[in-house]
């Protein structure tokens, strides 16, 4: 399992995301306080608060590029 911290500021970026999230053949989740997202759906991170950090879990230990490719979403 792999985790990072990201931040998704807007609905283009949101969209961006997930259009990177569904080319994984792993699961990702998105944890934010109690609730836990289906990183996939796009409905499910709008119940999120968009303007915190939410934490991002890889349930994979080859995430391939994916981090790279989400590279603009992660906070460093």
């Amino acid at each position: 399992m792999k985790e990072t911290n990201i931040m998704l500021r807007d609905i283009v970026s949101i969209r961006d995301f997930v259009q990177q999230v569904i080319l994984t053949d792993f699961e990702v989740d998105l944890v934010q306080g109690r609730y836990i997202v289906d990183a996939k759906s796009i409905m499910g991170i709008f119940a999120l608060d968009t303007l915190s950090p939410i934490k991002l879990v890889a349930h994979t230990e080859s995430v391939g590029d994916f981090f790279e490719r989400i590279d603009k979403y992660v906070i460093k």
